[in-house]
């Protein structure tokens, strides 16, 4: 008997798009648009302009995430049979137009505050859209493709901050920062592709685990993070608060990497401690970059993490990250 999706006009749509949106990692994009609003120097944003700068970074990973479901469904019915698309409940088509139709308006709101942000918006709606065509296809595209969109929220974060002239972009801060979130982030993606070996090879993902196999997978995770730790020593300098964003962070990515490398067990479900660690680093560290620009922000810096602990815990399916 098949299933009959639920109208966009109704609760359970928009309770299934939230699945697939998942909260938890709305802090994701949140605190990389955040990062490179620090930078600029936060204090000196007014209240206005932070709050339209960071409603739209703080959605746009789910709004994006929704996205790029759509075009995953092959291996979403084998991987996450949970997911409304896999079972059904939801359309393709009714989950890509919400998702497209919000992320402009999220752009548009950046755009809003510094017309030179429309290029940024571009890249990343484009990036979204295409990212899974490049997972699919190519053993060394997925994990790169998917870091340099978000690598670009620093930058749009900084921009919409300032609202001035590309000009602004010479800073050497601010690009050791995009780099920073495109290593820590690509290390996730990366490591996020361990739990879906299986369905991604019986459905024609090309992916670098599918390829190389599990051990050279966390070989390149340990790359990816270990450049990431020397990243952002360079940007915290010397400021103590922040040393312990850090330290934090990366005793979590060392702990997950080395699991990943010596459990008994390297099965799909064993790969989730490792993904929540490049997480949760990923997190820290952006974290650690806000609180060495702005001290003030450092209860508000640890209530943001803490909630998005929160949010992973009581994350409505266990057993996706």
């Amino acid at each position: 008997m098949s299933t009959k999706p639920f109208p966009i006009a109704s609760l359970q749509f928009w309770k299934a798009y939230l699945v697939h949106c998942r909260p938890y990692l709305f802090f994701v994009s949140g605190v990389a648009g955040l990062s490179g609003m620090a930078l600029f120097g936060g204090n000196d944003i007014a209240e206005g302009r932070f709050w339209m700068a960071f409603v739209p970074f703080f959605l746009g990973y789910g709004l994006g995430q929704a996205l790029t479901d759509t075009f995953q469904t092959d291996t979403d019915r084998l991987s996450a049979p949970y997911r409304p698309l896999s079972q059904g409940t939801v359309t393709p088509v009714a989950i890509r137009w919400v998702s497209l139709i919000s992320l402009f308006g999220c752009g548009a709101l950046l755009v809003l505050l510094n017309w030179r942000n429309l290029l940024f918006a571009v890249l990343t709606i484009t990036g979204l859209a295409t990212y899974t065509f490049f997972k699919k296809k190519f053993w060394f595209g997925g994990p790169p493709y998917n870091a340099w969109i978000v690598a670009l929220l620093p930058l749009t974060g900084f921009m919409a901050a300032s609202n001035g002239g590309f000009n602004l972009l010479n800073n050497n801060d601010l690009w050791l920062l995009a780099l920073l979130s495109f290593f820590s982030y690509a290390n996730f993606v990366l490591m996020g592709y361990l739990k879906d070996i299986s369905a991604d090879r019986a459905t024609g993902y090309n992916t670098f685990p599918v390829k190389f196999g599990w051990n050279p997978t966390v070989w390149v995770g340990d790359v990816l993070a270990v450049a990431s730790i020397l990243l952002v020593i360079l940007l915290v300098n010397d400021s103590k608060i922040a040393v312990v964003f850090v330290a934090i962070g990366a005793t979590i990515a060392i702990a997950g990497q080395l699991f990943a490398h010596f459990t008994s067990n390297k099965t799909e479900h064993n790969a989730r401690f490792p993904i929540e660690a490049t997480v949760r680093s990923f997190l820290l560290w952006h974290l650690a970059v806000i609180v060495s620009r702005e001290p003030d922000w450092l209860v508000a810096a640890a209530l943001f993490y803490l909630a998005f602990e929160a949010f992973l815990y009581w994350r409505p399916e266990r057993s996706q990250i």
